[in-house]
């Protein structure tokens, strides 16, 4: 396929609640839908949208409340599900998912809810599995609130990205030094709260509950970087245990910010897959 072919065309669907979702469509062949970890919009995914346009017709869209889509007054993570929904009905009612870190638990939720999905290609759920393994402050949600209640939006990229991420505060302090870069994950903060929703009760160190996922019949990989933590890896190992069509790689050389960093890397395992 030309490069002309294969350059996104912008659109927007109406969501259940009436909520405008922005997209970009490339490519041609079985459909796939980007869906977006937290403090990502499409732009993150775009790369990856353009390697996977060779192969599939790709929906990379931004999730609601981020870039050029819209929001409602209150937020719930089934219409966030809708919102899938909505994009899938678009591309011609059942599509498969590929989905990043809290990106992926949406996509999941997704499929649990009965949207038509093909396939399931996750990286790095952020599931917190075993006891001991490293999670979230169990006050994560409240301290989140109070920073943006407060219009400290900065802080809430700081507060996320250093007690959730692991990210040094150094590295934060660097990243402030790039002002475009730093504008766009504060003009993010606002929908932290919603991939704090999405993970819900998944990142205590206890076992995933089942029943919770029983609803997820379809082939599903999961993906993971060697140079992440091991938690990842075990996450990963647990959720291909409990869901009844899905098995676990390892991505050597890789870490949790791969999709952005290393598309190129991941790209041709999602392929792989999705083409069964």
């Amino acid at each position: 396929m030309s490069p002309v072919q294969n350059r996104p065309v912008a659109g927007t669907v109406v969501s259940a609640d009436g909520t405008e979702i922005a997209y970009e469509r490339s490519g041609s062949g079985p459909a796939v839908v980007l869906v977006a970890s937290a403090l990502a919009d499409r732009a993150d995914t775009a790369k990856l949208a353009a390697l996977l346009a060779e192969d599939f017709t790709v929906v990379n869209y931004d999730r609601r409340g981020r870039g050029a889509s819209g929001d409602a007054e209150t937020y719930a993570v089934t219409r966030e599900v809708e919102d899938i929904a909505a994009l899938v009905d678009q591309v011609g009612g059942s599509a498969s998912l590929f989905g990043s870190s809290s990106g992926a638990v949406l996509a999941l939720r997704a499929a649990a809810a009965g949207v038509k999905v093909d396939r399931l290609a996750l990286y790095e759920p952020p599931f917190v599995t075993a006891e001991g393994d490293a999670g979230p402050p169990v006050d994560l949600a409240e301290q989140i609130t109070v920073r943006l209640a407060e219009n400290r939006d900065g802080d809430a990229v700081t507060y996320f990205m250093t007690k959730v991420q692991g990210m040094p505060g150094i590295a934060v302090f660097f990243m402030k030094l790039m002002p475009k870069m730093w504008a766009g994950l504060v003009s993010l903060a606002r929908t932290l709260p919603y991939d704090i929703a999405v993970m819900g009760d998944t990142q205590q160190g206890r076992p995933l509950a089942a029943e919770e996922w029983s609803g997820v019949k379809v082939p599903t990989q999961v993906l993971t970087g060697g140079k992440s933590p091991a938690a990842f890896g075990r996450a990963a190992r647990a959720l291909a245990e409990i869901l009844p069509h899905a098995d676990h790689r390892t991505l050597p050389g890789l870490n949790h910010g791969a999709v952005v960093m290393a598309p190129k890397k991941i790209a041709p395992e999602v392929i792989r897959f999705l083409k069964g």
